[in-house]
C-alpha cells in the first residue's frame, strides 16, 4: 500500500484528497490536540528517516512560516519522498485575492468567500484566519508569506525536483506537484495532469 505524509494535517475530519484513497496517510502536526500520528514542527521533517513515503501532501501550510523557513519545510519534504515519489502543496493564490480586490474596489475586512469555519475576509487569506488565531492564541496559525503562481514555482525550484507542475484547482488556491523523478503515466492519470509530462 502507498503512504502519503500529510504535513500540517489539522482537525482528523479535514477532507483529503480522493485522489489518494487506498493510501495509507500518516498526519503530522505541530498541535498534539488534532491527534496528529507524528507531532513535529515541519521544519523539522529532516530529523525523520529519508525516503520512507511515496507522497507528501501539504495543504495550507507553508504560507505560515517566513520565506527562508518554507524553504526548510520543503526542504524536509523532499527528505521524506521515495525517489520516485512526488510532494503535493496547496496555498492560497494571493494574486487571484489581490487582482479580485482591486478589480472589484474591495476592503481588506469584505468577504472574500464562504467556507466550513464560516466567512472569509481578504485580510484571512493575507494574514490567516482571525477566527483560529483569536480562538487559540496560537501564533502559528498566521500567515508569513504568499505566493502567486510565478513565485510558488520559482521556490520548488533548486529543491531536487525533476519536474514542477503548478495549476489553479479552485479560486483562490493554488496546486504544486513536485516530482522527483520524470513522473509516470499512472502518477499523471492520479493526479488529472498532462500525459505528455511523462519521461
Amino acid at each position: 500500500m502507498p503512504s502519503v505524509l500529510d504535513v500540517g494535517c489539522g482537525q482528523p475530519d479535514i477532507i483529503f484528497p480522493a485522489h489518494y484513497a487506498g493510501w495509507k496517510r500518516v498526519r503530522l502536526d505541530i498541535d498534539s490536540t488534532f491527534r496528529p500520528d507524528i507531532v513535529l514542527d515541519a521544519r523539522q521533517l529532516h530529523t525523520l528517516p529519508a525516503a520512507q513515503f511515496d507522497s507528501v501532501y501539504c495543504s495550507h501550510n507553508l504560507e505560515h512560516y517566513h520565506r527562508h523557513e518554507g524553504k526548510k519545510v520543503l526542504a524536509g519534504m523532499r527528505h521524506v519522498v521515495r525517489p520516485e515519489g512526488f510532494v503535493e502543496v496547496r496555498v492560497p493564490d494571493l494574486g487571484a485575492v489581490l487582482t479580485k480586490m482591486v478589480r472589484d474596489n474591495m476592503d481588506i475586512d469584505d468577504v472574500l468567500y464562504t467556507a466550513g469555519p464560516g466567512p472569509i475576509l481578504v485580510r484571512d487569506v493575507i494574514y490567516g484566519y482571525h477566527g483560529e488565531i483569536e480562538k487559540t492564541g496560537q501564533e502559528f496559525f498566521a500567515h508569513r508569506t504568499g505566493f502567486t503562481a510565478k513565485s510558488l514555482r520559482q521556490f520548488f525550484m533548486g529543491m531536487g525536483f525533476t519536474q514542477i507542475v503548478v495549476g489553479t484547482p479552485f479560486e483562490y488556491e493554488l496546486v504544486a506537484f513536485g516530482f522527483c523523478q520524470n513522473p509516470k503515466p499512472k502518477q499523471l492519470q492520479m493526479l488529472n495532469l498532462p500525459e505528455h509530462l511523462a519521461g
